[in-house]
């Protein structure tokens, strides 16, 4: 069917919207409160990987809700070549894995927005506060739908996807909303490999190859690869992609409180 998006300040958008997809509402079997993992960031200039920055992922949770936090920070020494100091936050049922609601404060570079999102589901609409800081925003207003994944949740709704029946090839359908649009992104399975992480060793991996989307830091149809643990914490362990110059890759650094021992 054609969803249409409604912003209270510009034009209407009109959207192709796939039916609801079979792993739409998830319930979580792979992560719990108290996980923390943190990745390393390396920047390669003039084939020289050089160490930027760390982000760390973690998870609390409360009676009906997990709280995912991210903040990804460019080492003192990297600021000023491109300082990045980004704060993501994503509270989200804990019966469904969908979103509640979304906030983030991002400085990269020149470039500096504030946004918060609450998803309105019995509705099927969503609210945005988007500007500069906290205290300068526009408000907007979306028509939404039922399958729709912010930033953050998106990552923890895929790690509880099902991977027995994956095949090189297929598809995995996702619906985001960032930024006052509507996105569906693709993510391609490239199969089941072996690869090495520096300083933790050799894992059997899945490989995938999500779609970015394009803004400040990256181009329009840009992939990043992924290699995610072939095992039940599903988490990924080193990305590699390319960026508006030079090119970016990020390895697990360390990890705490997984609900399954990394295999």
């Amino acid at each position: 069917m054609v969803g249409r998006f409604y912003v209270s300040s510009g034009p209407v958008m009109d959207v192709n919207i796939d039916q609801v997809d079979a792993e739409c509402i998830l319930q979580n079997n792979v992560f719990e409160a108290g996980e923390s993992i943190t990745y390393k960031a390396y920047y390669n200039w003039k084939f020289i990987w050089i160490p930027a920055g760390e982000v760390v992922f973690s998870v609390q949770e409360e009676e009906e809700f997990y709280h995912f936090e991210v903040v990804g920070k460019t080492y003192p020494s990297y600021d000023s070549f491109f300082k990045v100091d980004d704060h993501y936050y994503s509270k989200v049922d804990k019966a469904t894995l969908q979103p509640v609601s979304f906030r983030r404060r991002v400085e990269e570079g020149n470039y500096i927005r504030y946004d918060s999102i609450s998803f309105d589901r019995q509705n099927n609409s969503l609210k945005e506060f988007i500007g500069k800081s906290i205290s300068n925003t526009n408000e907007l207003s979306f028509d939404s739908h039922e399958c729709m994944q912010d930033l953050v949740s998106i990552l923890y709704h895929l790690r509880n996807r099902k991977t027995a029946d994956l095949k090189k090839g297929d598809k995995l359908p996702l619906k985001i909303f960032f930024d006052k649009e509507f996105f569906q992104p693709s993510i391609t399975f490239e199969g089941r490999k072996e690869k090495k992480i520096k300083d933790l060793g050799t894992f059997n991996v899945l490989h995938i190859r999500p779609e970015l989307i394009a803004g400040e830091v990256f181009d329009e149809g840009t992939y990043m690869d992924v290699w995610v643990s072939d095992d039940e914490n599903h988490i990924p362990l080193l990305l590699e992609s390319p960026v508006s110059i030079g090119s970016v890759k990020v390895v697990l650094k360390e990890y705490k409180g997984l609900k399954y021992a990394l295999k």
